[in-house]
C-alpha cells in the first residue's frame, strides 16, 4: 500500500510526536508514506475566502493524482477538509473548470479520482484489525482508555463516509486490538473544545472540563486521540487548567499511533511519548512484556 503522505501544518510545529509515530507504525505494517510538497489544506480561511480554500485543498489533491497514489493525513481536521473539497468540486463543474485552468501552468490537474484516507480507515480497513493483531508482542492488560473520536472526520457524515456518526466503532476496535479496553463514557461523541481556543478561552476549557471528568468517572485512565487538534486541547490546554486548578487531576491523553506502537514494540522514546506536556509514560506499566527469549517486536 502507498499513499501521498499529507501532515498538515500543526502537526510538525505542535505534535510532531504524531507524525513520527505514525511513520513508525505504518512502516512495520508495508504501508508507504510518500512525501510530497504539499501546501495548506485550506481550512484556515475556509471562512474567509472559499475559493481560496477550495484552491488550496485541490492543488493538494491534485498532486497526490499526479504522484499516483491516494492522500493519508493523520489530521481529521485536513481530512474533514479534503472530503468537503472533493464532495464541493464534484457537484460544481465550474468552480472545477476554473481551479483546473489555474493549476494547468503547473502542469497539475484534479480530476477526483483518488482515495482521501484518514490514517484510522487505512489501518482499519486497508490493513486490517486481524493483520494488527499479529503485529502486537506487548499488548495491554487492563489499561482503559477513553476513545475520543473528534468531529471533523464524522461529521457531516454524508461528505466524510468515516464512520457511523452516531454510534461509531472504528476506533474502538483499533483500541482493543492492541489489548487495552476502550470504555464507555457518555460524552465521547461531543467535541473537545479546541475550535474555541484564543477565541473564547473559559468556554473552550469548560467544553474539555466536562470531558475529561466524564471520562475519569467512567473509569478511564488515558484519552486517546487520532486528531491534531483534540491532542492539542487534551496535552498543552489541559496543562493550563492543571496549573490553574480547574481540574484536581491530569488525565493524560495519547496518540493511536503511539498506543499502536507500544503494543507492537517500540519504545516509549522513540514514538516521543515523552515529549508530552502531561506525562503518559505510565500506561507502559499496563503492558504485558514477554520474557527476551519470546519477544518478536523491535524495542529500540
Amino acid at each position: 500500500m502507498r499513499y501521498s503522505f499529507f501532515p498538515g501544518c500543526k502537526i510538525p510545529y505542535f505534535v510532531p510526536q504524531y507524525e513520527i509515530a505514525t511513520r513508525i507504525v505504518c512502516s512495520s505494517l508495508n504501508v508507504q508514506l510518500m512525501d510530497v510538497e504539499f501546501n495548506c489544506c485550506g481550512y484556515p480561511v475556509r471562512n474567509l475566502d472559499f475559493y481560496s480554500y477550495l484552491f488550496s485543498a485541490a492543488r493538494n489533491l491534485a498532486m497526490a493524482e499526479k504522484a499516483g497514489e491516494g492522500i493519508l493525513t493523520p489530521c481529521k481536521c485536513c481530512y474533514g477538509s479534503f472530503k468537503r473539497a472533493e464532495h464541493i468540486l464534484a457537484e460544481r463543474k465550474d468552480l472545477k473548470d476554473r481551479i483546473n485552468e489555474q493549476l494547468a501552468p503547473s502542469e497539475l490537474k484534479y480530476e477526483g479520482r483518488l482515495q482521501i484516507r484518514h490514517l484510522l480507515q487505512v489501518l482499519y480497513h486497508d490493513v486490517g484489525i486481524d493483520a494488527i493483531r499479529k503485529k502486537i508482542v506487548k499488548p495491554f492488560n487492563g489499561a482503559a482508555v477513553a476513545v475520543h473520536y473528534g468531529c471533523h472526520a464524522l461529521r457531516p457524515s454524508k461528505i466524510t463516509a468515516f464512520d457511523d456518526p452516531y454510534n461509531p466503532t472504528m476506533f474502538d476496535e483499533l483500541v482493543e486490538a492492541t489489548g487495552a479496553t476502550s470504555v464507555k463514557w457518555p460524552m465521547r461523541l461531543d467535541c473537545c473544545g479546541n475550535p474555541l481556543w484564543q477565541k473564547n478561552n473559559p468556554l473552550s476549557r469548560l467544553l474539555a472540563r466536562k470531558k475529561i471528568l466524564d471520562a475519569r468517572q467512567s473509569g478511564a485512565q488515558y484519552l486517546c486521540v487520532a486528531c491534531t487538534y483534540c491532542q492539542i486541547q487534551f496535552d498543552h490546554v489541559q496543562q493550563v487548567m492543571l496549573e490553574e486548578e480547574e481540574i484536581e487531576a491530569p488525565l493524560p491523553s495519547i496518540l493511536y499511533p503511539q498506543l499502536l506502537g507500544l503494543a507492537m514494540g517500540f519504545s516509549a522514546k522513540r514514538l516521543g511519548l515523552d515529549t508530552h506536556r502531561l506525562d503518559a509514560t505510565g500506561i507502559v506499566s499496563c503492558q504485558n512484556v514477554p520474557e527476551p527469549e519470546t519477544a518478536a517486536g523491535k524495542t529500540g
